[in-house]
């Protein structure tokens, strides 16, 4: 798999590595953290149509966001047949994300996080199947017509 995708696997571990370094990192290091981030997230408060936007569910659409290219990296290695291993594998990752931030200094593993980042690469896988879905389609009617063909021949 690996082998026949190495740009595309490469990209996906480039991804990774920002996945780690973004949740794996010690809470008061972590890029969320920083003073922009809030300064940001209080400009957007400071909107009455986005006053809803609470840092409760800041953070759970940044894990949905996050996690959305690791959904579709996936699928791309994996192939669209086999989407349920990508969300397997997934869904593994951010599991093993959060039992590995009980060991990280001001990490705190939360069930709503397993439940974003899981949402997340769900988006991503179903946006990686909408995308490839014409080539799918060419590729199975290819197949037919040449088993057809083939039937024809005997």
């Amino acid at each position: 798999m690996l082998h026949r995708h190495p740009l595309l696997s490469l990209v996906t571990l480039v991804y990774l590595a920002f996945v780690g370094w973004i949740t794996l990192t010690p809470g008061h290091d972590a890029p969320t953290s920083s003073a922009f981030v809030q300064r940001v997230l209080d400009k957007l408060q400071s909107y009455d149509r986005l006053a809803w936007l609470t840092d409760t569910r800041a953070e759970f659409l940044a894990n949905v966001a996050l996690f959305a290219p690791v959904g579709l990296f996936l699928l791309l290695l994996v192939g669209t047949r086999y989407w349920w291993v990508a969300a397997a594998v997934a869904f593994a990752m951010t599991n093993a994300i959060e039992l590995a931030q009980r060991a990280i200094p001001d990490r705190v593993p939360d069930e709503r996080d397993i439940a974003a980042n899981t949402l997340g690469a769900m988006v991503g896988i179903a946006v990686g199947v909408v995308l490839t879905l014409p080539a799918t389609l060419r590729r199975e009617r290819r197949t037919r017509l040449q088993s057809a063909s083939a039937s024809r021949l005997r």
